[in-house]
């Protein structure tokens, strides 16, 4: 599929995200890069993203509307069911109690709209709170004491609220109305962590660290990666620079990060340079969203 018919794909389809931090305005995003006109609405204090992480926040927003509106006022709560009188979605991320005390339920209903909700968890649980840091350390992705460059949780739990999304447009074509879709955090980092729990990334493990020819080495700059996973992969990183721990250790700390790129370009052998923090950009998080 071209870039072009993506954009274009939900075109027409009207969403209100009530949602603030993450995941629900990454799935807001991505909503709005496939056509879909999206209608961010934040509290009087608004997004918590916009102070922790000021340039994300303002890529997630681009070409959306955002409006200001106290939903424990009546007049806030009057000019929202404005918005959503017009509205094919509406994209929340809070705990069920608070969709019930605010009778979203019910405009749901009245309006025929799909509801994606983000919560934390399911069932008796599904009113505690939570954080992409406490899902991942419950489910074994963590490796103490070193904090997770990137909240896997909530950026997959973002995908997965855009699937919701896509699955209950295609039920409201079928007839019916008022769906509801539920994006439950703890379970998307259940499956996040199928390679650890079967053995394949977990420390010492194949992926994790286990095969010399897949792991990171110092050069004489930095650190590359290298992924010669596949026997010919293996078998050129053999013949260029070293087959077991000890060779490659030794031999890549003797050229730059640069050199061993080049390498890996020209001989075709997965090697890639390390990027360092400062490097990889401002306003990157290391927690995300909880839930209100």
């Amino acid at each position: 599929m071209s870039r072009t018919s993506v954009a274009e794909a939900l075109a027409g389809v009207k969403v209100v995200s009530l949602a603030v931090n993450l995941p629900g305005p990454l799935a807001a995003a991505r909503l709005a890069s496939m056509g879909a006109s999206v209608t961010k609405v934040e509290p009087p204090s608004g997004d918590p993203l916009q102070g922790a992480a000021p340039s994300w926040y303002a890529e997630l927003v681009v070409g959306q509307e955002v409006v200001t509106l106290d939903l424990k006022e009546p007049v806030g709560r009057s000019a929202l069911e404005g918005q959503l009188a017009g509205a094919d979605v509406l994209v929340t991320a809070t705990r069920p109690s608070a969709l019930a005390r605010l009778g979203l339920l019910e405009s749901v209903e009245r309006h025929g709209l799909v509801l994606v909700e983000i919560v934390g968890y399911d069932e008796e649980r599904s009113d505690e709170a939570g954080h992409d840091l406490t899902y991942q350390a419950a489910r074994g992705t963590l490796v103490p004491p070193t904090m997770p460059l990137v909240p896997v949780v909530d950026v997959l739990g973002a995908e997965r609220a855009v699937t919701a999304t896509l699955a209950g447009l295609r039920r409201r074509t079928s007839g019916q109305t008022a769906i509801r879709e539920r994006v439950v955090l703890d379970d998307v980092a259940f499956h996040a962590s199928a390679a650890v729990r079967h053995g394949l990334t977990g420390p010492g493990d194949v992926l994790g660290g286990g095969l010399p020819t897949y792991g990171i080495y110092a050069t004489n700059d930095g650190h590359v990666a290298v992924a010669a996973i596949e026997p010919h992969f293996a078998e050129r990183l053999a013949d260029a620079v070293g087959g077991t721990r000890d060779e490659l250790v030794a031999r890549f700390a003797t050229e730059s990060a640069a050199h061993w790129v080049s390498l890996g370009r020209s001989l075709d052998i997965p090697i890639a340079a390390v990027l360092s923090l400062p490097a990889a950009g401002v306003g990157t998080p290391v927690h995300s969203r909880g839930l209100d």
